[in-house]
């Protein structure tokens, strides 16, 4: 694993609780479908999609986890209604993956694909926000495989789908489309605070048509 950055992101949890959420002692186990098998001669994370050069950008297991490393402190907020605060997360960050294979000019959103064909919209601004982290470790720990091991996306200021298990890749693109959840009745933002959980809270701009 490569070395922790000298610019460790460090990020004060939150003291209080999104509107409807409890605090959760330890951290449940939830999760659509199967836990994968992890084969590391075949994990490959790729960046494909409106890229600035046009490539597609991969790397494999060993190659992804050479990349710089950082820890964040922050919360979980799982739309179950669940908290964890405080959670120390370790892991590469999103903003690194964006310097080394940046997005073109007119990209406005990513669509983070995970195992199975699952996939999770975000606004380009919160795919890029300095707290947000493809992590590889939970309180120093490599995560479990029922948490998400070998990779999670952790969208902290975001409610925990918006973040998926098992990531293989992003995708850039120029325009918003829905992904597993938020065309499943989920909202397509996702803000804790704003407790937009569902679709048909959602305003005029939110997201596209279901």
């Amino acid at each position: 694993m490569g070395q922790p950055e000298s610019r460790e992101r460090q990020g004060a949890a939150q003291t209080e609780l999104p509107p409807g959420q409890r605090l959760q002692r330890g951290w449940p186990v939830t999760h659509y479908g199967p836990v994968p098998k992890f084969k590391p001669e075949r994990w490959e994370f790729r960046v494909f999609g409106a890229t600035a050069d046009g490539d597609k950008h991969c790397w494999n297991h060993e190659e992804f986890s050479a990349l710089p490393f950082e820890t964040v402190i922050a919360d979980l907020h799982c739309v179950t209604k669940f908290s964890m605060l405080g959670a120390e997360w370790g892991g590469v960050g999103a903003r690194t993956i964006a310097e080394i294979a940046p997005p073109a000019a007119d990209v406005t959103h990513v669509m983070v694909w995970a195992e199975y064909g699952f996939s999770s919209n975000l606004r380009l601004a919160d795919f890029l926000s300095d707290r947000t982290l493809f992590a590889t470790h939970n309180g120093g720990d490599l995560l479990t495989a029922e948490h998400g091991f070998p990779l999670r996306l952790v969208v902290p200021h975001l409610y925990a789908w918006k973040g998926p298990k098992w990531v293989r890749g992003i995708e850039y693109m120029t325009a918003d489309r829905r992904g597993f959840w938020e065309e499943r009745g989920y909202h397509n933002i996702g803000d804790p605070w704003r407790e937009q959980r569902y679709s048909y809270q959602e305003e005029p701009g939110d997201g596209p048509e279901l």
